[in-house]
């Protein structure tokens, strides 16, 4: 079942952030106290409209209600700086999309579940740690190390790939102090091009679940600091179960750190492997076992209970 989500936004440290509200579309997770409800956030220089409207309507038919949101500066939300790959200010904004769901009607404030996808599968182990009160997370296809990040990035690119980004981003950074526009790099390009993400067939994998507000452009500064992004480190404070996506040939967000995460977890983690690439979970069959796998845990959950 398809239907047209309900345009919405709340505050984030002053900007509007850009939402959808899906509405539950079963009475079957709700209970005295209302619905659950998914916040979802996007990946790696991406926007609400790359891939993830499948996910959430998949959580709606389930019972649980559904924001899926844009970063500050990203798609449809306000912001000055355009297009900046800032993990802080990422989980500040997922944050404040945590309270305007936990305001949103018929929501029950404690049945929250974060969702992540790629940069944003690693964000909500932090955030859900700092909260300390979502019900439950959901991550796939996660990049859960920045420093195994840039790693993968110098054995596909090679280290005069990573010297190129550390240069313009260090460009981006001394602009930034004397008041000048953001410097700004694609975010994925082919093999041997210059841009953040150049592994093979990333370019293709964008192009199949980028929608129309997506532009191929950050600020350069990004690239510096994706290695300070570990999420990893946040996983032992979880007190949420998580489940965990893992694409066992992904060449962007190394699996290893993944799997590190499910060992490491507070509440505990599930995890799904799967034979294939990083973007392979967003459609096909790949989806449709990661879909179906994410509902399950969805539902076992938050499942109402008698004496709820």
């Amino acid at each position: 079942m398809t239907a047209t989500p309900d345009e919405t936004g709340f505050d984030s440290h002053g900007v509007r952030c850009a939402a959808w509200h899906l509405r539950a579309r079963s009475e079957a997770l709700t209970g005295p106290r209302g619905r659950p409800c998914v916040v979802m956030g996007h990946g790696f220089g991406a926007t609400r409209d790359a891939g993830l409207l499948p996910f959430a309507e998949r959580f709606a038919d389930a019972g649980a209600d559904v924001l899926v949101f844009d970063y500050r500066g990203y798609g449809t939300s306000d912001g000055d700086l355009r297009q900046e790959v800032n993990h802080l200010r990422h989980r500040q904004d997922y944050h404040s999309a945590i309270a305007h769901a936990r305001g949103l009607d018929g929501v029950d404030r404690e049945r929250i579940v974060l969702w992540g996808s790629s940069y944003s599968g690693g964000h909500v182990v932090p955030v859900a740690a700092k909260d300390g009160q979502v019900a439950a997370v959901i991550s796939q296809g996660a990049a859960m190390d920045g420093l195994a990040a840039l790693l993968e990035i110098a054995r596909y690119a090679g280290i005069g790939q990573l010297l190129k980004l550390t240069g313009h981003g260090l460009r981006d950074f001394a602009g930034a102090l004397l008041g000048r526009e953001p410097h700004r790099i694609p975010v994925v390009g082919p093999p041997g091009s210059l841009a953040a993400i150049t592994a093979d067939d990333a370019e293709t994998g964008y192009r199949s679940i980028m929608g129309p507000t997506f532009r191929n452009e950050m600020c350069a500064r990004g690239a510096v600091i994706i290695p300070l992004n570990r999420p990893v480190t946040a996983a032992p404070k979880l007190r949420a179960p998580i489940f965990l996506v893992v694409a066992d040939r992904d060449n962007i967000a190394p699996p290893s750190a993944v799997r590190a995460v499910a060992a490491k977890a507070g509440a505990g983690s599930e995890v799904l492997e799967l034979s294939c690439g990083h973007f392979d979970i967003y459609s096909g069959e790949m989806f449709e076992r990661s879909a179906a796998a994410q509902v399950d845990f969805l539902t076992r959950t938050l499942a109402v209970t008698a004496d709820a």
